[in-house]
């Protein structure tokens, strides 16, 4: 909900960063990969006990996947770069409520099962539409320079990386957390699916 109004607050640092970035030579796809690193390295974090550093390791894991996009703007952006950005972010999605499951499995696993149950309905309804817009020529840059359709709703990646930071913040309420959450993401698979479905009319 929030991604296309942080894009022109976020896109001229982070463009900048990567123009120098790409001209020492770094690739998109090592930004990319030590993106997802820094998330597995959060989501370890969190089931070992230490929720502050996950809050670190998480920041530093969504700079990266700014800067991605800036470097590969900045030099070459790539069908491979795309696919991995894209997939290893749902990775590192269903990595940080699996991690609070095994935290604390007595108060947390069914609300970490009802959250993965909603992401997955969400990714679903998300990345079968790119492959729909992608067959049918349907373009937008709402969302920046995307290598495949991105379609917004209520939960995208800033409302999550929130929820993720305010789950280490306050692991306690992580069942709250998730429960609330995993209701939004519902809600917002379900929008898609009915806006998608008209859309795809014959």
């Amino acid at each position: 909900m929030f991604d296309a109004r942080l894009r022109p607050l976020i896109d001229p640092p982070l463009n900048a960063a990567g123009r120098r970035l790409a001209a020492r030579g770094v690739s998109p796809d090592a930004v990319t990969l030590t993106g997802f690193g820094l998330g597995l390295g959060a989501a370890l974090a969190i089931a070992l006990g230490a929720p502050l550093v996950a809050f670190v390791l998480i920041a530093l894991n969504r700079l990266a996947d700014g800067l991605d996009g800036a470097v590969a703007r900045a030099s070459r952006k790539s069908d491979r770069g795309g696919y991995l950005d894209i997939v290893l972010d749902f990775f590192f999605y269903g990595a940080m409520p699996f991690a609070f499951a095994v935290l604390d499995p007595d108060a947390n696993a069914l609300a970490a099962a009802a959250l993965l149950l909603s992401f997955y309905m969400n990714g679903a309804s998300f990345l079968g539409f790119s492959v729909m817009a992608e067959k049918r020529g349907i373009t937008t840059d709402i969302q920046g320079q995307k290598s495949l359709y991105y379609l917004g709703g209520l939960a995208e990646g800033a409302e999550t990386i929130a929820v993720f930071l305010a789950m280490c913040l306050w692991p306690q309420a992580f069942p709250v957390l998730a429960w609330g959450f995993a209701a939004i993401c519902l809600v917002s698979a379900l929008a898609r699916v009915v806006l998608v479905a008209r859309m795809l009319k014959d």
